[in-house]
């Protein structure tokens, strides 16, 4: 049996964010808890949806304790003032970091007995759906606005949480692609690339099947013929990334990922490490380690990438294209080829144990140790 979760309604295209007042009205909702992090509010792009609240007389508190990788702090502290401001929805404005943090606040007050956050960790047995989130996106990237996963990191502990669980997802997605036009090239490359490993690693984990197929597929098209435009700031890039990653997102949501992301979120605890850049760096040599178990699909893989002639190529050769396909997509958009100026040596026993204990490494096609994944480190360095 295979299950599938999505948003109940989701809205894209240039000027969508208008529908976040329909959609609160509609619904009823009176008071919205608006999540969004501190940088977002600085430069203004919080204020977009803001005055699309005020404009529709909605009230609305702001909360913005949010870290890039928000940890439990960031959450109790977003439970207090939800609970204080008396409100019945959510709007989520940004990148993982606000969508992460408002999935676990609104589970937490919809199950208060995992208040103590690290409980969320896994799939953890909530009973009750989280309040009511409409999700805004300001990143072509993380797809949180589409997933049941969010990530908490435990700072004491140097580690992340990955949390999955049906009843966080968001139940309007807003996918404006002017919400992202923002992006410095850094940002637009790091999170385009984290799609792309979304796309990739959804396709060839254990739990795919033929409906994730056809979405993972059509986001690595998507994500391939997109992602230099983006980075350059074209309309055109922009709108295929925003719309490529929410269709990725809708396919690894509900089949898993593997150990690209196991091995990526360990080094966002310990060095605060761009989540996109971490997979970004990653992806190829864990491609190459994984390709005995994964069939024919790199040739699809490749196909979607734009690679010619795969029908004549051996199993080998289109493994190959595939891999450097990726490379090629990751360095022109300006992303580190390795892991020498992240990774300290003596970390890397800390970084294998943490990746296999990650909640993505049991979906990797092929199975792994400790030992492997921490040579798969050594080897980008």
């Amino acid at each position: 049996m295979n299950r599938f979760v999505l948003n109940e309604t989701s809205y894209h295209g240039a000027g969508s964010i208008a529908a976040v007042a329909d959609e609160i009205i509609a619904r009823g909702f009176k008071m919205a808890f608006v999540a969004s992090d501190p940088d977002l509010v600085k430069f203004g792009v919080t204020k977009k949806v803001l005055d699309v609240l005020d404009n529709a007389k909605i009230k609305y508190t702001l909360f913005s304790d949010i870290k890039p990788n928000p940890t439990i702090q960031n959450v109790q502290a977003g439970v207090e003032a939800f609970k204080a401001c008396g409100a019945d929805c959510i709007v989520a404005i940004g990148g993982g970091s606000s969508m992460d943090t408002a999935k676990a606040v609104g589970i937490i007050i919809k199950n208060p007995e995992f208040a103590d956050v690290r409980s969320l960790e896994g799939v953890a047995p909530t009973k009750n759906k989280c309040v009511p989130i409409i999700a805004v996106p300001t990143t072509a990237g993380t797809a949180a606005e589409v997933t049941i996963n969010y990530v908490i990191t435990d700072a004491e502990n140097n580690r992340k949480m990955v949390c999955v669980d049906v009843h966080d997802i968001p139940v309007v997605a807003v996918v404006d692609p002017e919400m992202m036009a923002t992006m410095p090239k850094g940002l637009t490359a790091a999170t385009g690339m984290d799609a792309l490993t979304h796309a990739i690693e959804g396709y060839i984990t254990k739990g795919a099947w033929a409906l994730s197929d056809m979405f993972h597929l059509e986001a690595i098209r998507i994500i391939s013929r997109s992602l230099r435009g983006a980075v350059a700031n074209t309309a055109e890039g922009r709108e295929g990334m925003a719309l490529g990653q929410y269709v990725a997102g809708m396919g690894f949501s509900n089949v898993g990922l593997g150990i690209v992301h196991a091995m990526a979120h360990p080094l966002g605890a310990l060095y605060d490490t761009p989540h996109g850049v971490a997979n970004a760096i990653i992806l190829p040599t864990v491609m190459e380690y994984n390709a005995p178990a994964t069939g024919d699909k790199y040739k699809y893989i490749a196909e979607a990438m734009g690679v010619g002639g795969t029908d004549k190529m051996s199993v080998d050769e289109y493994r190959r294209a595939a891999i450097d396909a990726v490379k090629k997509l990751s360095s022109d958009v300006g992303i580190p080829a390795d892991l020498k100026e992240i990774v300290k040596k003596e970390d890397i026993t800390f970084l294998a144990e943490s990746a296999y204990k990650d909640a993505c490494r049991p979906g990797n096609p092929r199975e792994t140790s400790v030992e492997e994944i921490a040579e798969l480190y050594k080897s980008l360095m």
